[in-house]
């Protein structure tokens, strides 16, 4: 068997479906990473999921044997193909890319988490003190709280917020 790592076209908002149903088919090994965050909504603060490459997935099949199985699977609009040929991806690349997922993340899912500390500087996002700026001066991560020194009317005031209604600073990527 040659089997080889291939892109595939998802419908909308269904990869993990399609990938649900691509893991059924015999000898396909499927990689669809998703991630799971908080997200302020009107219905207020709920956990979101969405794959980390939108509208694809990931597969790793015997062209010749299994294309008709995986082009047809629920959920799956086809392969990328440019013309008719079907590009695969090269097994360094997809190791390396499944390693370091793996290293983040136990499972195909991983949970974000804001990546705060005092003393940072963040904007309020939501409320009536939307948009005005502060530094971080507490953490509480089991409650989802932190409080905020703002200069309000000339003075300082702490005021507690909601973790999920501020803007978080930007910060430098690592170096590799």
């Amino acid at each position: 068997m040659d089997l080889k790592w291939y892109c595939l076209r998802t419908q909308t908002k269904r990869e993990k479906l399609a990938a649900a149903k691509l893991r059924v088919i015999e000898g396909v090994e499927v990689f669809c990473p998703i991630l799971r965050y908080r997200k302020s909504t009107r219905r207020g603060k709920i956990w979101w999921e969405e794959a980390l490459f939108p509208g694809y997935v990931l597969c790793r099949f015997d062209l010749d044997q299994h294309m008709r199985y995986v082009d047809f699977s629920q959920g799956v609009r086809g392969l990328i193909k440019f013309g008719n040929s079907v590009p695969h991806m090269p097994n360094w690349f997809m190791d390396m890319l499944i390693k370091d997922w793996n290293s983040q993340a136990d499972t195909e899912v991983l949970t974000l988490k804001p990546q705060i500390e005092l003393g940072d500087e963040v904007e309020l996002a939501t409320g009536p003190l939307q948009g005005m700026k502060g530094v971080i001066v507490d953490i509480r991560p089991g409650a989802e709280r932190i409080k905020v020194l703002l200069e309000f009317l000339g003075q300082e005031q702490a005021v507690d917020c909601d973790l999920f209604d501020i803007l978080l600073p930007r910060k430098p990527l690592p170096e590799m």
